[in-house]
């Protein structure tokens, strides 16, 4: 959830199934909807008849899927005029019935679009634009040959972006063993990546212009700039363009064409160090070498390294609970969710700092509201600092609600929660708690916070449920009495009573 939440911060049909389910062809085509509509019934036998086909899967409550439908809708008609006509498809993934095919394809968040090809046997994420134009120009790329010919001086003109990553593999024939899994990585890799394919590197830019193959130059905007290789192997091929199409230093400011290389840096399995500096500091240019340096250093390490505007990033100060005040700043994050900060750094205590973190020398940063003065309300405040002694430490059985400040179901929630505490104030080993997770912490591994609100329960012996259940006052209470522990039944020598 950290990546999902943490990017969205930086960044916020001709198919017919039958006669009797859709419009026939004589109907008006204004009133015909192109977006074919799957579910747990049909999903599997439609997709399986189709070479490649997209999928969106949505809520209806969902105001992005919402702001997306004319769009789709419209790319879809669109699509459906192609030759061969491509199919736009969508899943109501909210709907009880419809659950396994979202977990099957790992929906966490919505819309989540798919690319399904070959009868759904290979699944890739749709990385396209939103709007009508900009889908169908990508879904018209994606469903094409993998590879472009290159063919011109043209053709590489127009086809290598100096803001992009491209891949042009040079073979002085279009067949045999290197070219075909060189297609098969381009088939592979493809929603991530342009590539090409020419008998003629004297076409292309940057490079020995004299090889004749085989060879794959992969073109990028940072770093080396371009980077020959030559293996073939499939997998091997595939390793390599993706080690290389990481920055050294990854840059997030308001430059859209860093976009994809900041998603990258967040997908990345590595702990992610991040050096937010004003770019119009008189010393970013002293930061900014020091820190490559660094980055060179621990290259391979397990370690990626990002540097940030702080006019850009504030969603990430939003998300680490910093201030300016603090900057510059360095904050690494693990894959555990454990956070280590250096605030006020200068370029010369960079290495050592980042040295002590790797030595394990560096203390863990919390993100935590202040503990309340006065905690008298019926629904107690947790914060990241107090969390541990009001839930784990309290021996009581404790409802907590995760929400967010704007989350509109948090609001309609309050007062029901705050009647659910008002009926247990009376009793000792109840307590409902709140806590607001986009300024605190929450223990990494113990909950699992996808959405807002997320209510869990925790026994008075430690047992722990998410309560997925009716949101009303009753329910609420009946979930708390089914599952909480009651002390006198707990109580030692009871069966002798």
């Amino acid at each position: 959830m950290a990546i999902r939440v943490w990017i969205s911060l930086f960044l916020c049909v001709f198919a017919l199934l039958g006669s009797e389910s859709y419009a026939s062809e004589s109907e008006d085509t204004q009133s015909k909807e192109f977006v074919v509509t799957l579910d747990h019934s049909n999903f599997s036998d439609f997709v399986g008849r189709h070479k490649f086909i997209v999928v969106e899967f949505y809520a209806p409550w969902c105001g992005h899927c919402k702001k997306l439908v004319p769009e789709y809708e419209k790319a879809a008609q669109i699509l459906s005029q192609n030759d061969p006509p491509v199919v736009l498809a969508k899943v109501d993934a909210s709907e009880e019935q419809n659950k396994v095919l979202a977990s099957e394809f790992d929906i966490k968040g919505f819309p989540t679009l798919k690319i399904l090809r070959y009868g759904g046997s290979v699944v890739q994420d749709y990385k396209g634009p939103r709007e009508a134009d900009g889908i169908v120009s990508y879904v018209k790329k994606q469903s094409g040959p993998a590879s472009a010919e290159i063919k011109s001086s043209k053709d590489a003109e127009d086809f290598i972006d100096v803001n992009k990553i491209i891949i042009v593999g040079v073979f002085p024939e279009f067949s045999g063993e290197k070219f075909e899994n060189f297609t098969a990585v381009a088939e592979r890799l493809r929603a991530d990546y342009d590539f090409g394919h020419t008998s003629d590197a004297k076409l292309l830019p940057r490079g020995d212009s004299s090889v004749s193959g085989p060879v794959v130059r992969l073109f990028k905007p940072f770093d080396e700039l371009f980077v020959d290789f030559q293996e073939f192997d499939v997998d091997a091929l595939a390793k390599l363009v993706e080690e290389a199409t990481i920055p050294t230093v990854t840059v997030y400011n308001k430059d859209p064409n860093n976009h994809p290389f900041v998603v990258k840096f967040f997908n990345s399995q590595n702990a992610k160090a991040m050096l937010f500096v004003n770019f119009n500091n008189d010393l970013f240019d002293s930061f900014k070498s020091k820190y490559h340096e660094v980055a060179e250093h621990y290259k391979g390490n397990d370690i990626s390294f990002l540097i940030g505007d702080v006019e850009a990033s504030q969603g990430a100060f939003q998300y680490f609970g910093l201030k300016e005040d603090q900057t510059p700043l360095i904050i690494i994050q693990t894959n555990d969710g454990e956070k280590y900060l250096k605030p006020n750094v200068e370029p010369d205590h960079i290495a050592s700092w980042v040295k002590d973190f790797k030595d394990g020398k560096a203390k863990p940063f919390k993100k935590s509201e202040p503990i309340p003065e006065v905690n008298s309300e019926p629904v107690k405040v947790l914060v990241a600092d107090n969390f541990q002694d009001m839930v784990f430490n309290s021996g009581k059985n404790v409802l907590i609600e995760f929400y967010a400040p704007w989350c509109g179901h948090c609001k309609q929630l309050a007062p029901i929660l705050d009647e659910v505490a008002v009926s247990f104030e009376s009793d000792a080993d109840v307590m409902i708690a709140k806590i607001d997770a986009t300024a605190n912490d929450i223990p990494q591994g113990t909950f699992e916070v996808q959405g807002y609100p997320t209510l869990y329960f925790k026994s008075a012996s430690g047992k722990l449920l998410q309560h997925q259940g009716g949101r009303t006052k009753e329910d609420i209470i009946d979930f708390i009495q089914e599952n909480r522990d009651k002390a006198a039944e707990q109580a030692p020598g009871k069966d002798e009573l």
